[in-house]
């Protein structure tokens, strides 16, 4: 399978972020959320727990994937 080096610095950044998101999910009220975020709502002393589970799992599945792109490759067999 051929790899592409250009998505293992995007996977990881991407997989860094979603993580960070998801820790956001947890510590943060869904009031206290930006604007921007899925989930914001005033007033509101919920916290979005699927939604920080979700984002953890995508963010290590962008590091999964980045690892396995790394990883060394096999030549194919004679």
């Amino acid at each position: 399978m051929p790899t592409n080096r250009v998505l293992v610095p995007l996977a990881i950044v991407v997989g860094v972020l979603l993580i960070l998101l998801g820790l956001v999910y947890f510590v943060e009220p869904a009031k206290s959320l930006p604007g921007f975020f899925p989930g914001h709502e005033t007033g509101s002393a919920h916290h979005h727990v699927k939604h920080g589970i979700a984002a953890l799992f995508l963010g290590l599945a962008c590091l999964v994937y980045a690892w396995f792109q790394t990883g060394k490759k096999q030549q194919p067999a004679a």
